[in-house]
């Protein structure tokens, strides 16, 4: 028997199928009664009115696009009849009726690691920074060589994260690197840093520790491969320090408010905007009412409900940053003479997710319902607690990476379709749908699908993965950690020399 499709706002016009719908089938939704008029794939949508051609489509309360065409009551509801209603630029205003930040004295706590400069640390790893892609392998060796060398000592591994850049980059992407790696050398799940430079790159050790500002000496040091003989030797010779300063640090009880998250989705269908993203809203509500701070990126992924994160700024410095996050990557987009709203991906397609806004509208969920307290650069680190937004492109490895150079500990990553991948912290995948979750269990930390089921709530699902958040901050490895993924990836906009 098929599941009744979910009715997400009583101002909407569509319903979600929670299981597949055959035509001629009669469903019930609230006060609505209707016979389909054809089939429903699961998480698609179906029309409860007849809705005219060009009329806005309401779901989750907002409109996310405008029909192409009449659609009948009990119509499958997609890309065929459905088309973005947004446009270039729009304006908005600043209400100033923020939310009021949630408090709670949590005493809560995980097992972290608490460093000298005041950071708290959820790993204590030692990781090898390459300034220049031309190192990579010299780095991967050195990785390889120190594992064996120092597989004695009380640390939690040593990773180096390739990338192809450093060299040959003018102007802002030159910058947007040293701004990326920075980010990582200075994140207090490394317990002591290698940056390994060739020595002849743009991004030379001399250039880039001017970007990097100033460093604890006994956590961080500098070789360029060019120098030694052999360069994996010095490598080694270099790391020894670095490894016996980490291996002095132990785990000890940290308030859950100086947990850092990011929030990430990638792969998503349309019951991610109802299971996961919704899942880790709460936990994103909890975590800063306690004092901590979430932080959510993907700023395409934004176009079609940032006046909602607009009406939650919590000041009118806050919102007018907001506006020019959102503005200014509209122009990135025409700049290259490519359309502002080319979302969704295939996989969001299959997955259900017909135009931008109806996708922006569930990844937005993440977010909770708090205050937006600050937007942030790319490399820039909150200041303070609550939910922040960073600049940065919806691609997975690029926004991972710049949520990991911000300074988050770890990423609440939601997926309706699946992916291994994850980045230099731990990466804790979160499918939306149980299926998913039975089918790549290797892939998958936590299934939020089991509120289709109804034998959950959203309150107790956001409490289990704060648990899960929390033990995995204390050092249970995330799948992606177990499985070995770890990548990075960097944005680049501009000439390449």
């Amino acid at each position: 028997m098929s599941a009744p499709p979910l009715r997400i706002h009583p101002d909407d016009d569509v319903a979600v199928a929670l299981t597949p719908l055959d035509a001629g089938e009669h469903v019930h939704i609230g006060d609505v009664e209707l016979t389909l008029r054809e089939a429903i794939p699961a998480a698609h949508k179906l029309s409860l009115r007849a809705i005219a051609a060009g009329e806005a489509v309401r779901k989750y309360g907002e409109s996310i696009g405008r029909a192409s065409a009449a659609i009948p009551a009990g119509s499958w509801v997609h890309t065929h009849n459905l088309a973005t209603g947004l446009g270039q630029s729009a304006a908005y205003d600043f209400s100033g009726d923020t939310p009021a930040p949630a408090t709670n004295d949590s005493d809560q706590t995980f097992l972290g690691y608490q460093r000298a400069d005041g950071e708290v640390g959820i790993r204590n790893e030692v990781w090898v920074i390459p300034t220049v892609g031309c190192v990579n392998t010299t780095a991967q060796r050195l990785c390889a060589a120190a594992r064996e060398r120092f597989d004695d000592r009380a640390i939690d591994g040593i990773h180096t994260f390739p990338h192809p850049y450093g060299c040959s980059q003018l102007g802002d992407d030159h910058r947007l690197t040293q701004r990326f790696l920075a980010g990582l050398v200075h994140h207090p799940n490394a317990g002591a840093v290698l940056v390994l430079g060739l020595g002849c790159e743009n991004n030379n050790l001399a250039e880039f520790r001017a970007a990097l500002g100033p460093v604890d000496p006994q956590r961080v040091a500098f070789l360029d491969a060019q120098d030694p003989d052999d360069e994996i030797a010095a490598g080694l010779e270099a790391l020894a320090p670095l490894v016996d300063h980490a291996a002095d640090a132990i785990r000890s009880p940290v308030p859950l408010g100086a947990l850092r998250v990011g929030l990430k989705c990638g792969g998503s269908d349309a019951f991610s905007g109802i299971t996961a993203n919704a899942v880790v809203g709460v936990l994103s509500d909890r975590l800063c009412a306690a004092g901590g701070t979430s932080v959510l990126t993907e700023v395409p992924e934004m176009f079609g409900a940032e006046h909602l994160l607009m009406a939650r700024a919590r000041d009118r410095g806050v919102f007018d940053a907001t506006v020019a996050l959102v503005e200014d990557f509209k122009r990135y987009f025409t700049r290259h003479g490519q359309p502002v709203y080319e979302n969704p991906s295939p996989g969001n397609k299959d997955g259900g997710i017909s135009t931008l806004e109806e996708k922006s509208l569930g990844c937005t969920q993440k977010g909770g319902t708090g205050p937006v307290v600050d937007v942030l650069a790319i490399g820039q680190r909150p200041q303070r607690s609550g939910l922040h937004l960073l600049d940065g492109p919806g691609n997975d490895m690029v926004a991972i990476t710049g949520l990991a150079a911000a300074g988050c500990h770890l990423v609440l990553f939601t997926t309706g379709r699946g992916t291994p991948l994850g980045g230099p912290v731990p990466t804790l995948k979160i499918s939306s749908n149980s299926d998913l979750a039975a089918h790549k269990a290797h892939w998958i930390d936590f299934d939020a699908g089991r509120l289709l089921a109804g034998d959950t709530d959203l309150p107790a699902l956001g409490e289990e993965l704060l648990d899960l958040v929390l033990t995995t901050a204390g050092g249970r490895p995330a799948r992606n950690e177990s499985n070995g993924y770890r990548e990075i990836a960097i944005f680049k906009d501009g000439v390449t020399l």
